[in-house]
C-alpha cells in the first residue's frame, strides 16, 4: 500500500511542508518536515464580501525512506499533527501557509503502520 501511495504521488503529487513552531513572538523557531502529498479542494465559503477562504484536502505520505533534506526533520518525528501545526504549499516560489483543522491517522494504517495522514486545513 505505501507503493501505492508512492507512484501516485509520483506523478500527481506535490512537495509541501509540515511546520511546527515552538516558543512565543514573531522569530520563533520551527522545525519542518518535507513530505509528498495530494492537495485537492474541498469547498469555499464566503466569509465577508469577496473574502473567500479555501479549504482543502491532503493526503501526505509518511515514507520512512525518504531522503530527510538537510535542516528539516522526518514527518515521523513530528507525530502525532496536531491543529497548532501548519501545512505549507510551495508553489510559484512562494509559500502559502494553511492552518490544519484536523489531522486523520487512523484511515491510512495498514496491520497499524501509518502509510498517510489525511489533514483537512484552511487559510
Amino acid at each position: 500500500m505505501l507503493e501505492d501511495h508512492r507512484e501516485f504521488l509520483a506523478d500527481d503529487g506535490e512537495d509541501i511542508l509540515i511546520r511546527r513552531y515552538t516558543g512565543s513572538g514573531p522569530v520563533r523557531p520551527k522545525t519542518e518536515a518535507k513530505v509528498r502529498a495530494r492537495v485537492s479542494g474541498l469547498e469555499s465559503a464566503t466569509l465577508i464580501g469577496a473574502i473567500v477562504q479555501g479549504k482543502c484536502q491532503i493526503i501526505a505520505v509518511n515514507d520512512p525512506e525518504a531522503v530527510v533534506p538537510s535542516g528539516m526533520v522526518a514527518l515521523s518525528a513530528l507525530l502525532p499533527i496536531t491543529t497548532n501545526d501548519k501545512a505549507v504549499l510551495l508553489r510559484d516560489g512562494r509559500e502559502k501557509e494553511l492552518s490544519i483543522e484536523a489531522a486523520d491517522d487512523n484511515t491510512r494504517r495498514v496491520g497499524g503502520t501509518l502509510i498517510a495522514l489525511q489533514i483537512q486545513a484552511s487559510g
